[in-house]
């Protein structure tokens, strides 16, 4: 202590020591300075609740989400294989690279459930087969709707839920049947409401009967606007695809990678190079990215509202400052030193916060369950977010009274009671 400062406690009377502001005293000054005007404090909150929300309820769903997406990721893409025929790249005279039996091959490997070939089916002449629900002179008269030739295992593979009729069956393929399966679109853009009158369409002028309608399918939901042939009769009908086959690959959980590799080599075991089999994705680099991509997104909108929130509380801090310099020059005068000052109205400032951390870890919680609820999901909060995001809320009313206490322990008394 300096001269001065001992020769200034030396003359206070006895009994008295040097000003203390309790932590008590500190918060209920700071309650009392924000219950003055509740109004006008609880408008400041709300850029801060705004935030924490936010932040919350962005936290909250991206790791729910990320819970579903494993889960769908495991019953659809965990168990699908794909596999292309790239014998054109490899050398440039080479046939199709699908045997006949590419089915029957594929669905000896251990762990395949469904296999099956499948292709756009275009006319040797070149463009679009004409689809209609009665037959015409000329086949260009029809709508130009995707035909594609597929296997009974590709159709078992894709998981189609059939509203009406049936899928057609190896029995089918193996006689080349002319039937056809079609997606609910393309029954209604051919005004086929019912099977039980026998309706056929003509594709390129040919009969297909249908024998079934599909409202849904699980895996390449294009085929719902497509119509679907057996493989063997469009062979028959229009001959092998040049180019643009495929096989769809269901597998069980687990056996997708092991199948992908085996796959070419049964298929053409004297040239599998011909054949690309694509194995699903990694699931935790597609869930770090979905994740990544969400929290990057919302986060920033989280942190522009904490922004806002620190601005409104910095502005009615300061407001207050001015409001009640009197009040901040009598303290002085009464022995309330500056650190009083600057702490009183940082106690302001971060109990706003922090009320509005409280209110916004509330809201952000509801919002992540309420979401879940209508979504039927199962909801998942880390608790390291619950606990952190009230103290959020806190360093922003803190960091916001910054300036404002400073300017606050700067008035000095005599200027203060003289004005």
């Amino acid at each position: 202590m300096s001269r001065t400062g001992r020769a200034q406690r030396a003359a206070l009377p006895p009994g008295v020591g040097r000003s203390v502001l309790a932590p008590r005293d500190l918060l209920a000054e700071a309650l009392a300075g924000m219950l003055q005007r509740p109004a006008r404090s609880a408008l400041t909150m709300l850029g801060t609740v705004l935030g924490v929300g936010a932040f919350v309820a962005v936290l909250g769903l991206t790791a729910t989400a990320s819970s579903q997406i494993d889960a769908r990721f495991d019953v659809l893409a965990a168990t699908e294989v794909t596999v292309q025929d790239i014998a054109r790249e490899q050398d440039e005279f080479a046939g199709p690279a699908f045997p006949d039996d590419a089915s029957e091959r594929v669905e000896r490997l251990n762990g395949v459930r469904h296999a099956g070939v499948l292709w756009t089916v275009r006319p040797r002449g070149g463009g679009e087969l004409a689809v209609t629900a009665a037959p015409v002179g000329d086949t260009g008269g029809g709508e130009a709707l995707g035909v594609v030739a597929a296997a009974p295992g590709a159709l078992l593979a894709a998981e189609p839920r059939v509203s009406q009729g049936r899928l057609y069956d190896d029995f089918h393929a193996g006689t080349r049947q002319r039937v056809t399966v079609i997606g609910s679109g393309v029954a209604a853009r051919l005004g086929i409401a019912t099977l039980e009158t026998g309706p056929a369409v003509f594709i390129g002028g040919q009969p297909f009967t249908v024998i079934g309608i599909v409202d849904d399918v699980r895996r390449r939901p294009d085929v719902l606007l497509s119509v679907l042939v057996p493989q063997t009769t469009a062979v028959e009908l229009w001959g092998r695809p040049a180019e643009g086959a495929g096989m769809l690959i269901a597998t069980d959980l687990g056996a997708a990678r092991q199948v992908a590799g085996e796959a070419p080599t049964a298929l053409r075991p004297d040239h599998p190079e011909y054949l690309k089999a694509v194995p699903p994705p990694d699931p935790r680099g597609l869930r770090t990215s979905v994740t990544s991509d969400l929290e990057q997104l919302f986060l920033l909108l989280a942190g522009v509202c904490l922004v806002i929130g620190a601005v409104g509380i910095a502005n009615t801090t300061l407001v207050a400052v001015l409001e009640r310099t009197g009040e901040i020059g009598l303290r002085r005068a009464l022995g309330a030193r500056r650190w009083h000052v600057t702490a009183q109205f940082l106690a302001e400032s971060g109990t706003l916060g922090a009320l509005g951390g409280l209110v916004g870890t509330a809201i952000g919680t509801l919002t992540v369950l309420g979401v879940a609820l209508a979504r039927d999901w199962t909801p998942v909060m880390h608790p390291a977010v619950l606990a952190t995001a009230p103290f959020i809320g806190l360093a922003t009313g803190v960091v916001a009274g910054i300036h404002p206490a400073r300017r606050a322990a700067s008035v000095q008394p005599a200027e203060a009671l003289r004005g």
